[in-house]
């Protein structure tokens, strides 16, 4: 069994240089195609479970699914609560066998938000869980704007919460669907300067390839949260296999038509991160 927590994960990224994805999940096909392209790659994955897939799957479903993944895997797999807003959400994911959470307070009042996330890192590492907290808001392409990080209030922030992992916002943004622009190198560096705690990009899917392994390989930035680009290639793949035959019912026979464009297109996201 190689499940392990996301402090198992991050810290040896934080000091050998390099960095981990967190990979988006929606379903069974994605999660099993993310373990099959890590073993292929021979690296550590993420997988995670955001709001949208909660909203399809509940919480003890998706732990039992993480870890009969992780089981069998030959690499380490981390079961990690993707934006948990609420202390309960948390206790249930901690409950369902997840080894890390993310609790996102990032809309709150500084010191509501350190509060909140330092009472959430407690209970987690009282189970032996992680814990990653949000300092700074990420914004929506197309909708909700974001909110840069203050350096000194990430400081604060790392300090007092007891988190394992700092989500930050420099420049980054959920659900981009390009990869223009890029992040604020200045203000990540401003940030890692004040603090010893592994940085979390969420958003990752917008940062150009050649940034993400700069910043893996350079910086304190240890973890990258992939959704949309992966999404992107499972829809396409499956519209494939829809059009292909419009006679053809069976979903099973359909979804299995993702599975390698989705490992390919994964492989090529985790070695970007892997080491110099």
């Amino acid at each position: 069994m190689t499940l392990v927590t996301l402090k198992d994960v991050l810290q040896p990224a934080l000091h050998n240089g390099h960095a981990v994805a967190g990979l988006v999940t929606l379903g069974w096909e994605d999660m099993r195609a993310f373990v099959a392209a890590a073993e292929a790659e021979n690296t550590p994955v993420i997988l995670q479970s955001g709001p949208s897939c909660r909203e399809h799957t509940p919480l003890p479903v998706l732990g039992k699914m993480f870890r009969h993944l992780a089981e069998g895997a030959s690499v380490p797999v981390v079961a990690h609560l993707d934006h948990g807003y609420t202390f309960d959400e948390c206790r249930e994911a901690i409950e369902s066998g997840f080894t890390s959470v993310m609790f996102d307070g990032s809309r709150k009042p500084l010191a509501q938000n350190i509060d909140e996330t330092a009472a959430i890192a407690e209970m987690a590492h009282a189970a032996g869980v992680s814990c990653e907290g949000e300092i700074g808001f990420v914004g929506y392409s197309g909708g909700e704007g974001s909110d840069g990080t203050d350096p000194q209030e990430a400081a604060q922030f790392a300090r007092e919460s007891g988190v394992d992992a700092m989500a930050i916002s420099v420049g980054n943004v959920h659900l981009q669907q390009d990869k223009e622009g890029g992040l604020d190198e200045d203000r990540i560096r401003a940030i890692e300067a004040v603090t010893e705690v592994p940085l979390v990009i969420h958003g990752g899917s917008g940062v150009p390839v050649a940034q993400r392994t700069l910043l893996a390989q350079t910086s304190k930035v240890c973890k990258f949260n992939i959704g949309t680009e992966l999404r992107m290639v499972f829809g396409q793949a499956l519209r494939t296999a829809v059009n292909s035959n419009p006679e053809r019912f069976d979903r099973v026979q359909i979804l299995k038509e993702t599975h390698d464009p989705l490992v390919v297109a994964t492989r090529e996201v985790l070695k970007a991160f892997k080491g110099a």
